[in-house]
């Protein structure tokens, strides 16, 4: 039966990473050992699971209908495991992904208090603001900010986040503070990652709706770049209380429009495994949603 669950193991993961040398690092394994392990498995099945190039691996369609199960499988035996163990004793790797910004100073911080509760879990951080396939990256949970993507991912919201406008001090000085959103058309603007690079803002007061097409000569594709951009007075950019609370407090950037408002973005966790995830990754996602309420 041992044999039977590391053939499903790594039939999974070899299948997910399109890659046997990938499934080989993350399982341990040497590439030879994953290569023969799925021959095995294909021989005993009677079919062709995976078809093989030079650069990758590609799943059949009696591969993908397998997948679906042996995905399955493998998360009723850690349910099992984890139900006999308890909660408390839950253990094994989380690997979650979050965004740059959000994720140093929002989810990390909470983390000790977490890991504290469940002493046999380790955790891998991905910090990244670009999108990656976290089916191919074998990620537990994902933190996303703004609209999710349609998938048979299983997500969760979390927390709805608050926007606006800032700058520092000096561009303010040299450019002048922006008394209608009409005004920002003068201004230089800096666009970063997902809702935060649109060129067209729109807010609302009183009830009414205003939208303005900006332009700035800043783009970024990361977080810090536009903390970076906006603390060296290159322009206005939107931001939340969470990301800049600590800049705005110590003086070094001031909020803009603050009687306009933008739309907030919600924050969700996004598991890949499906809308029934693991016990690990339901505790995690439960304990986040508890924090960030």
């Amino acid at each position: 039966m041992s044999d039977r669950l590391q053939e499903l193991t790594v039939f999974v993961r070899a299948a997910e990473s399109g890659s046997f040398s990938k499934a080989a690092r993350e399982l341990g394994l040497s590439q030879p050992s994953v290569s023969r392990i799925i021959g095995d498995l294909e021989t005993r099945l009677g079919v062709k699971l995976l078809l093989r190039t030079t650069r990758s691996i590609t799943v059949t369609d009696a591969g993908a209908l397998f997948l679906t199960r042996a995905r399955e499988v493998l998360a009723d035996i850690e349910d099992a495991e984890d139900a006999a163990r308890g909660v408390d004793s839950l253990r094994g790797t989380l690997r979650i992904t979050m965004p740059i910004v959000y994720g140093t100073r929002n989810i990390i911080p909470r983390l000790p208090k977490f890991l504290k509760a469940h002493p046999l879990l380790r955790v891998e951080l991905s910090v990244a603001d670009e999108r990656q396939n976290l089916v191919v990256e074998g990620t537990d949970v994902a933190i996303r900010l703004g609209p999710l993507d349609d998938s048979g991912f299983g997500a969760r919201k979390l927390a709805t986040v608050s926007r606006f406008l800032v700058a520092a001090p000096s561009y303010l000085a040299e450019r002048g503070t922006p008394k209608t959103p009409a005004d920002l058309a003068s201004h230089d603007c800096i666009f970063g990652p997902g809702l935060f690079g649109r060129t067209t803002w729109s807010f609302t007061r009183n009830g009414a709706e205003t939208s303005v097409d900006v332009r700035g000569r800043i783009t970024t594709d990361s977080g810090p770049g536009v903390f970076a951009s906006v603390l060296a007075g290159l322009g206005i950019a939107m931001t939340s209380p969470v990301m800049a609370g600590p800049e705005i407090e110590a003086g070094a950037l001031v909020p803009v429009l603050k009687s306009y408002k933008l739309a907030p973005v919600e924050v969700y966790a996004v598991f890949p495994a499906g809308p029934r995830p693991s016990t690990k990754v339901r505790t995690l996602v439960d304990f986040l949603a508890e924090e960030l309420r």
